[in-house]
């Protein structure tokens, strides 16, 4: 689950990390009191949206005046911004962040993600921080530091001056970034967080380090012990399909192609995605329903995988262990029937009363396909993917 910058910052002051002073708003009125209330003669005003790359969308503006502050509220308040993280649909600006403006020296990165191969909390850090973090990583990657944190001890007092001589800090700038670090590394487990993002952590004029940006996701896994973040879901910046499935306890993801997938089990719906991929597909979604599957999450399933105006096929591939097959099969025929599928079904089923499934999908006059195995509905349905005649 991710966060607003708003909400990442109120995080952050709760355990001491230096944030510049701002209020959020949802009108222009709110943005303009705002600003009054912060003081001073320069504020920045920032859509507040779940993507990356803000700033060179248009959706971080700086106003010199506190008319102006109304003024750029106005103009982003109701529009979708559309950044390289957004997708090509945009995401939408309910409330912006109005935040008083900082005299930069320099732009720092600094983050601290789960490394999974690792099994590790690691920090990156990099003296080019900034708009361009993207191309730094990707064309000049040793200007990008790590290091991964022992689970037992924990941040090292070497690593911080390790980290600090890398960025190019003072003497006091190094203490400020060990303080910062450490009340991360704290505020990381404490609100189970799978990333903790600053860009930039910026160098002020005067030599305070200071986190200017703020974003924090958080472990969708870890939200049952986690009430008062869970709160702070925005919804409306989620894919409308995959608030849906989870409403319905399914696993859904969202994705490019327009081959459908329904799967149960995440590694066997990687894979089936895998082979759509190696026989020349493109696959529409990941959608793992579980193997606490109904005859209604099925039927929901298929609801909204077919919601996708790009889907061309459908691919249903179980093994029924825990589900069986003819409960799955059953969800299948209701689902066709009720929902009103007008593309090509093919479906693979293996395991407990397969041959029931089977029975059930072949007495009935639908217009779905039966797969011999997993490689055989791979291929059928990317060729009913490009031409839906071709095996009908």
């Amino acid at each position: 689950m991710n966060l607003h910058e708003y909400q990442a910052k109120a995080l952050f002051a709760q355990f001491d990390i230096p944030v510049p002073q701002g209020r959020v708003a949802s009108t222009a009125e709110e943005a303009l009191a705002s600003a009054e209330e912060l003081g001073g003669e320069l504020w920045v005003v920032k859509a507040q949206v779940h993507a990356g790359g803000r700033g060179k969308a248009g959706g971080v503006l700086l106003a010199r005046s506190v008319a102006e502050v109304g003024e750029h509220t106005e103009a982003l308040l109701g529009t979708r911004l559309y950044t390289h993280q957004s997708g090509p649909e945009g995401l939408p600006v309910d409330t912006v962040y109005v935040e008083e403006g900082s005299l930069i020296a320099r732009e720092l990165y600094l983050s601290l993600l789960v490394d999974r191969d690792l099994e590790r909390v690691v920090i990156m850090a990099s003296a080019s921080g900034g708009m361009d973090i993207e191309s730094v990583a990707a064309d000049t990657p040793e200007q990008i530091l790590s290091f991964a944190l022992h689970p037992g001890a924990g941040l090292a007092d070497f690593q911080t001056r390790m980290l600090g001589f890398g960025l190019g800090l003072d003497q006091n700038q190094q203490r400020e970034l060990s303080d910062i670090l450490s009340n991360l590394v704290k505020l990381f487990h404490a609100c189970d967080a799978s990333l903790i993002e600053i860009n930039p952590l910026i160098v002020t004029e005067a030599g305070n380090v200071i986190a200017l940006d703020a974003k924090i996701n958080v472990e969708d896994n870890a939200l049952f012990r986690q009430a008062s973040l869970a709160e702070l879901r925005d919804e409306a910046q989620e894919d409308e399909n995959e608030r849906e499935a989870r409403a319905h306890d399914l696993s859904y993801v969202s994705l490019g192609g327009n081959i459908a997938c329904m799967v149960n089990g995440a590694g066997l719906a990687m894979a089936t995605m895998d082979l759509i991929k190696l026989h020349g597909g493109e696959p529409a979604n990941f959608l793992d329903v579980g193997g606490g599957a109904t005859v209604e999450r099925v039927t929901e399933a298929f609801k909204i995988i077919l919601s996708n105006k790009n889907v061309e096929a459908i691919l249903v591939n179980i093994f029924g262990g825990i589900v069986r097959c003819d409960l799955i099969a059953e969800g299948i025929v209701v689902a066709v029937r009720e929902v009103g599928v007008d593309v090509p079904v093919i479906v693979r089923l293996e395991g407990t009363n397969v041959e029931k499934g089977r029975a059930l999908l072949a007495e009935n006059d639908l217009a779905i396909l039966a797969a011999d195995d997993l490689t055989d509905a791979a291929i059928k349905v990317v060729t009913l993917a490009k031409d839906r005649d071709a095996l009908l």
